[in-house]
């Protein structure tokens, strides 16, 4: 496309009112960004102009693959208006995830906007944009959102001051999900390993104590009041870990599920979200509930060696195959390697979203699972 003579074209566009015209100028535009691959000196003045002053009303009239285009191509460029860029930062998740990435147009209030106003998926985009300043990590600490503090554990370029991390260490007594990103962090020091140490799993305590070299008789001292404030609570309330039974937890997260199912407010976004804190015997009881399984069967497959049921177990409740991954990623973080079959057991999850039906992968599901 040669430039001139699109720059040419789009301004006659940008005279008429014709609903087609002010689609074809939209696209022309990206087009155009195409062709300046994002580099403000082969985009002329005049074109310039005309971003300022009508991008935002095209922007607002356009159809969800344009927005999305436009996003794409517009992420890394730092001369489209600030105003735009910001409205695509606002936009719905899958079109503001690259602005919110990469756009050097974002500034920390810009930031921190998003943090107050925009969703929680938002929220964790912004917790995982590279070299992440103070200002908005503070933010985040402030709000404690599990999910969005998980992202920002597990951003090795944030801006991460010592007390920061102290902050995430004491959290992960109650968030799950920020053990282990915090466990690989650059950031993490003798004493704060130590603490962790505590808290997480086999495989992440051989890791840690590897990594830092812990003193045993330390670690031994750690586990133990570890062991007498689960029980008794720590001197002054703060910190301690309140443990329920198993029994008394599972029925407070069957109660829960239940009240957010009746309420049509249980969806498979949310499973993600009970994996991302850490809980994954939430996300069992509400997979089971979702697709009218036998929570006993979701945990025995969960447990089993063939994660493509747990593969067919999400496709009959409209998991999307690309979100699949990340989940089985997460149980596996969560559950000591399991589902196994490993990279390949992985490859034959993903076969489990072919062309059938939701009704077609339920009943395969269940009729699976009776013999796990």
């Amino acid at each position: 496309m040669n430039v001139a003579i699109s720059s040419e074209s789009l301004l006659e566009l940008a005279k008429s009112r014709v609903p087609a015209d002010r689609e074809r100028l939209l696209l022309g535009i990206v087009e155009l960004c195409d062709a300046g691959d994002g580099d403000a000196a082969k985009v002329s003045p005049q074109i310039h102009a005309l971003l300022n002053s009508i991008f935002l009303g095209l922007v607002a009239q356009a159809e969800r693959d344009i927005r999305k285009r436009l996003a794409e191509k517009l992420s890394t460029a730092d001369w489209a208006p600030p105003a735009l860029i910001n409205v695509l930062a606002l936009d719905e998740i899958e079109i503001a995830r690259p602005v919110i990435a990469a756009s050097p147009l974002l500034k920390d209030p810009d930031l921190i906007r998003l943090l107050v106003e925009a969703t929680v998926e938002h929220q964790i985009e912004v917790a995982r944009r590279p070299n992440l300043g103070h200002s908005v990590v503070a933010a985040i600490l402030e709000a404690a959102e599990p999910a969005v503090m998980a992202a920002l554990a597990g951003n090795p370029t944030a801006e991460l001051a010592p007390p920061d991390m102290k902050r995430l260490v004491e959290c992960a007594r109650q968030i799950a999900a920020l053990r282990m990103p915090l466990s690989r962090h650059p950031k993490l020091t003798d004493d704060l390993a130590l603490q962790l140490y505590v808290l997480v799993g086999q495989a992440l305590r051989q890791s840690l104590a590897e990594r830092f070299r812990l003193d045993p008789k330390l670690i031994e001292a750690a586990l133990a009041q570890s062991v007498q404030e689960a029980h008794v609570g720590a001197p002054t309330g703060h910190g301690a870990v309140i443990m329920a039974r198993d029994g008394e937890r599972e029925a407070m997260e069957e109660r829960l599920i239940e009240k957010l199912h009746a309420a049509g407010q249980l969806r498979p976004g949310y499973l993600v979200r009970a994996l991302q804190e850490g809980r994954l015997s939430l996300f069992t009881v509400a997979l089971a509930t979702l697709g009218r399984f036998e929570t006993g069967h979701v945990q025995r497959v969960i447990d089993s060696d063939r994660p493509e049921l747990l593969g067919l177990a999400c496709a009959a409740i409209g998991i999307d195959r690309s979100v699949f991954p990340s989940i089985l990623e997460m149980i596996r973080g969560l559950n000591a390697g399991r589902p196994g079959g490993g990279a390949d057991g992985a490859r034959r999850a993903i076969g489990a979203f072919g062309p059938v039906s939701a009704e077609v992968a339920a009943t395969a599901f269940r009729q699976a699972a009776l013999s796990v």
